[in-house]
């Protein structure tokens, strides 16, 4: 032995007494968990995450009954389109003085100017600013973010930020209710106006001290990740949409009288609502309404709604106030679905019991983040879910990995006896379809191609043993793939040709196997085409197909002893695809000759593009009715010169 070698043999004994392949193997099987863990990273980092939540949240908010905004003393002065047309733009000032007056007169407790008027507008701005300082019903907003002031001469205790919290995607869904630790002018327009309507602070003070309870969002509440949670925000409970008492400003000024009731003691708010002047905005309800006018609300009736929910807070135990889990819960939650995942994935023997057990417990997960978040207890669920089922994955590809050497020996063995497609179909299926170790026969609707080498015995003469052989692998080189490709079987090699199969041990509908196998053979004839050019280069003979299709019924399943299976497919189809082959061999003007049955024919769709040659009604062998026999000379392009040239169908 050379010495060279001893050192390689010392080591591969050390390795094998120390198991250290065994370690190998381990640390293998870790890699799908180790690949999971870094998706779940992924996503955890990425904002897919947040938006899955936000989604859903959407989804059940949107289809969640609401109470109407006519349950609240709340009523909407909207300008739309036809105040503009009337007023113009901006509203002059002289216009907004006269709407305040008559709102006052029917007895509104507090009126919010949802529009800016940091600077006047018309020749008596005077008037608005004076009502602004004296009138202690007028709420005036200025804008944080873009730096706009209130109406001049506003006092303090009547200003209000209309600033509104937007989410990343541009959706409306929380509240920011108050910022503790500002100046007397820095407080929401919701909160003003409802300290203004009711003569008291006592829900700011609350909020000042810290006994407001909540629950106010927190960095990881719900489904958020990472969220900006500053200031007492919470998620905003919506009424239903355009329900709230809404006139604009012409019925204001007398168009049409407004009953009394309807101010007398309400909180008014005066703003736009025309979408030209795009103070509109998404919200959860609007992101499932489809169309070219995409239903999105104004700014003034979102103050509504923030208004209102402020006044529920005042009931007790408010049912529609959405509550969320502690971020530690959220994160126990995640570990628990991660090893649930693991332990679903391993603990079952059969992977497809497995993997119902786990599309059950996920479909379980869904059920009760939806069910829970119905009820206004909002659980993030995508990193749950993707952990869970992230690490059933990685349990089942372990497991396929440490299987896949046992399933190849044994396709390797039962593909010696029959095909491969068999042997993998015995394997995935073998609980279904075997009884005692073979496959029960079953009768089938298929597709049957046979193919025979023409003069083979002279070609035979002509070359070696070896160099025949070789010549014969060179076709069924192109041949089989052209099958299998197409979803065909092959079932035998009969010497120099082959039977192959469409629609057996699976199919895809009678249609759809009688157009794979003329595709399969429209692609042997092109096939045996560019073989014959380059056998022709090297010297060798040239090689002639005859192929013969024919659809009907076929008894399919295992045929043999113990000792041999093979997957067998009898019955009048096979026997008429190889008569079809056979007939009138002298009848050949083309290196792939393809006879087709008008059982085949029928079967295909309308309109292909195929060059056919009628053989009419003829008589084969075996049979006593006749078959309609066709020729198919090949494929056609889409040309309108050539199809007229051509026969194009029967």
């Amino acid at each position: 032995m050379d010495s060279k070698n001893r050192p390689r043999e010392r080591l591969a004994s050390l390795v094998a007494r120390l198991g250290l392949h065994r370690l190998g193997d381990g640390v293998r099987s870790l890699v799908p968990y180790a690949a999971a863990g870094l998706l779940l990273l992924a996503l955890q980092r990425s904002p897919i995450n947040e938006t899955l939540n936000l989604l859903l949240y959407d989804l059940i908010t949107s289809v969640r009954q609401a109470p109407p905004g006519t349950d609240k003393p709340i009523t909407i002065i909207g300008i739309d389109e036809s105040d503009l047309a009337t007023y113009g733009f901006p509203i002059d000032d002289k216009v907004l003085c006269e709407a305040i007056d008559r709102l006052n007169a029917k007895g509104a407790v507090a009126i919010g100017l949802d529009i800016y008027r940091d600077q006047g507008a018309g020749p008596d701005q005077a008037c608005l600013r004076e009502r602004f300082r004296s009138d202690p019903r007028l709420v005036s907003i200025f804008n944080v973010a873009e730096g706009i002031g209130p109406v001049p001469g506003t006092p303090p205790d009547r200003r209000a930020f209309n600033d509104l919290v937007v989410d990343a995607d541009g959706v409306i869904r929380r509240d920011l209710v108050h910022v503790a630790g500002q100046d007397e002018a820095t407080v929401s327009l919701p909160l003003r106006l409802l300290e203004v309507g009711k003569g008291q602070r006592t829900l700011r003070q609350r909020l000042d001290n810290g006994s407001e309870p909540g629950p106010w969002l927190e960095p990881a509440s719900g489904g958020y990740d990472h969220l900006d949670a500053a200031g007492f925000q919470q998620m905003l409970s919506f009424h239903r949409l355009g329900s709230f008492q809404l006139w604009n400003l012409q019925d204001v000024l007398g168009r049409r009288p407004i009953p009394r009731d309807q101010i007398r003691g309400h909180i008014v708010l005066i703003g736009t609502i025309a979408r030209s002047l795009r103070d509109i905005f998404p919200v959860p309800q609007t992101r499932f309404v489809l169309g070219a006018n995409q239903l999105l609300v104004p700014g003034v009736e979102i103050h509504a709604h923030r208004l209102a929910a402020l006044m529920d807070r005042d009931v007790a135990g408010d049912p529609r106030r959405l509550r969320t889990l502690p971020g530690w819960v959220e994160r126990a939650a995640e570990v628990l679905a991660v090893v649930l995942g693991i332990v679903l994935g391993e603990a079952f023997l059969l992977l497809r019991r497995s993997v119902i057990v786990v599309g059950l417990v996920a479909a379980v997960m869904v059920g009760g983040a939806v069910l829970l978040l119905y009820n206004f207890l909002w659980v993030g669920l995508s990193m749950p879910l993707t952990g869970l089922i992230a690490m059933a994955g990685a349990a089942w590809v372990r497991r396929g990995a440490s299987s896949q050497k046992q399933r190849q020996q044994i396709e390797r063995l039962l593909g010696q006896t029959t095909s491969p497609a068999v042997a993998r179909q015995l394997w995935n299926q073998r609980d279904g379809l075997l009884s005692d170790g073979r496959f029960e026969g079953r009768q089938l609707p298929v597709t049957v191609l046979i193919s025979d080498t023409c003069q083979f015995t002279s070609v035979s003469e002509r070359l070696s043993p070896g160099e025949l052989l070789g010549w014969l692998n060179r076709g069924m080189a192109l041949f089989v793939p052209a099958i299998t490709r197409r979803g065909g079987m092959v079932n035998k090699f009969t010497g120099d040709g082959l039977l192959a199969v469409f629609g057996a041990p699976l199919s895809s509908g009678e249609e759809a196997d009688a157009k794979s196998a003329i595709d399969a053979a429209l692609a042997i004839q092109r096939a045996v085409t560019s073989l014959n050019e380059e056998l022709e280069k090297e010297g060798l003979p040239a090689m002639k197909l005859r192929i013969g299709v024919h659809s009907g019924a076929v008894l399919a399943g295992s045929m043999g002893s113990s000792e041999r299976l093979e997957y067998a497919v009898i019955g009048d189809a096979v026997n008429c695809a190889s008569r079809l082959e056979s007939l009138q061999k002298d009848r050949q003007t083309n290196l792939c000759r393809v006879l087709v049955s008008s059982s085949t024919v029928d079967l295909l769709p309308k309109g292909l593009a195929l060059e056919w040659l009628d053989w009419g009604e003829l008589n084969v062998k075996g049979r006593t009715e006749t078959l309609r026999i066709w020729e198919l000379r090949g494929g056609l392009k889409r040309d309108s010169a050539l199809e007229s040239s051509l026969a194009t169908g029967p």
